[in-house]
């Protein structure tokens, strides 16, 4: 009797594992192929077709990208403005990238074989990259986040100013001192991107 109950006896005296093919052969005993990669039959049982295939090669990116998940330091988002810009940013970048490899393709089909024309992946990929840059770039629209991300800034600088003023004031700086001091701040605050300062 094998242990964990990973693996089962078969009657022909061999044993079939989880990595086995869940399908049944013709005689009604369990096929023993190994399955499509992250599928659970193998190319003779239905694995070879597109659609399995596809979902497949899904489930398997799915767990890596759930393993590198795991592995990730996540930390909180401060700025879901800012990040939401950035997302943008890279949806469109990818974007980019997939339509300079469907401009290189020859033609969007093949033929394959036994399943008939196909529509490459490429093409698939792109045409779900632009409805996702539809939707990242509508949120923006809707949200109005170029005012948004100014009126950010605004506050931030005005913090910083409010700051530097109660600084001063504790201090003791005034006059003369006072009014350079705060045209030094502002002049840095100036220098940092995406921060406007008025004065």
């Amino acid at each position: 009797m094998h242990r964990g109950g990973a693996r089962a006896p078969h009657a022909a005296g061999r044993v079939v594992t989880a990595e086995h093919c869940t399908a049944r052969r013709r005689d009604g005993k369990r096929c023993r192929s190994a399955p499509v990669h992250g599928a659970a039959v193998c190319r003779m049982h239905g694995g070879a077709a597109p659609q399995v295939r596809a979902a497949a090669a899904e489930r398997a990116l799915d767990a890596d990208v759930r393993r590198a998940i795991g592995r990730l330091e996540v930390a909180p988002c401060d700025n879901p403005l800012e990040a939401l810009a950035e997302l943008a940013g890279e949806v469109l970048a990818w974007k980019d990238q997939l339509g300079r490899l469907v401009a290189d393709l020859r033609s969007v089909r093949y033929d394959s074989e036994g399943y008939g024309e196909q529509v490459r992946g490429e093409v698939l990929l792109f045409e779900r990259a632009m409805d996702r840059c539809a939707k990242v770039l509508g949120l923006i629209a809707r949200l109005d986040l170029d005012a948004r991300l100014s009126r950010v800034s605004e506050q931030q600088a005005d913090l910083v100013v409010a700051a530097v003023q109660a600084a001063l004031d504790t201090a003791g700086v005034t006059g003369d001192r006072a009014s350079e001091a705060r045209a030094v701040a502002a002049r840095h605050l100036r220098a940092v991107p995406d921060v406007g300062v008025t004065g």
